[in-house]
């Protein structure tokens, strides 16, 4: 009778576990993290070039119309440009004929381009022997190479409404970011480029074999030291040597972004 019981209760529990499975549907966004990512660091280093403290303290009006409708990351790079002339001092105003100056905007490219090399043998398609049956060959590379990059090209100019007399203007910025991938014998990708803080091996930070004592955590986040205790055990502490924090923002932009509000700053009271 017990194994009789113990038999049932087995069956049950397999029958509970093969019930009990489940599915997460997994889905991706129309463009690739790293597409975006490689176009907006692209224009943040080409907004970081503009020098607009000619127009502190003057009243300012954005002019966009220049930039393609169609452009795709046109929203992210109004938005930067606004921030660097916030940063510099100039009073935004969002009617164009309350401003003094006007700040024409245009970008000449703002996208990515890829390029790849390969030593060994690409995959190739054969005549099948037997009808129905096709026949390829696989790609056997010794070594493969992938880049893409972002790349922007920006100006802008600024003019007096009233008048119409040029008062300044940025020359041709342009600027790039890269993400490069390299296979070697079939082992790989190794990552790296602007975007990362170090080589990656499928996504995972490499340790730094110039210092052997520092790793990072598992997200390769914070730089971690090993030290070896009195009972000779190994324990991990965050590393002096990481970057420096930030910089403190702008004066122009301390009453924007929750410190102190400056009195002599009209739009920021």
């Amino acid at each position: 009778m017990r194994v009789r019981l113990t038999a049932r209760r087995a069956s049950g529990l397999l029958l509970v576990a093969l019930v009990g499975c489940g599915t997460t549907r997994m889905t991706d966004s129309p463009r690739a993290a790293t597409e975006m990512l490689l176009t907006s660091q692209a224009v943040d280093y080409a907004v970081a070039q503009l020098d607009f403290s000619v127009l502190g303290e003057q009243t300012v009006f954005l002019d966009t119309t220049a930039l393609d409708k169609d452009l795709v990351d046109k929203g992210y790079l109004v938005s930067t440009v606004r921030q660097q002339l916030l940063a510099h001092g100039a009073l935004l105003q969002e009617d164009k004929w309350r401003a003094q100056f006007v700040v024409e905007l245009r970008a000449g490219a703002l996208g990515t381009d890829r390029q790849g090399v390969m030593v060994g043998t690409p995959a190739v398609s054969l005549p099948s022997v037997i009808p129905g049956l096709p026949t390829s060959i696989p790609e056997i590379a010794l070594m493969k190479k992938n880049e893409q990059r972002g790349v922007a090209k920006i100006g802008v100019f600024a003019y007096n409404r009233v008048t119409g007399r040029a008062v300044w203007q940025s020359g041709l910025i342009d600027s790039s970011s890269q993400e490069k991938n390299t296979w070697v014998f079939g082992t790989g990708p190794f990552t790296r480029g602007t975007l990362r803080k170090r080589t990656e091996l499928v996504g995972q930070p490499l340790p730094d074999i110039t210092h052997p004592g520092e790793l990072f955590d598992h997200k390769g986040e914070k730089e971690l030291a090993r030290v070896i205790n009195a009972a000779g055990k190994e324990q991990f502490y965050p590393n002096h040597n990481v970057p420096a924090p930030p910089q403190p923002l702008p004066a122009a932009l301390l009453g924007v972004t929750g410190g102190a509000i400056l009195a002599d700053q009209p739009l920021l009271r």
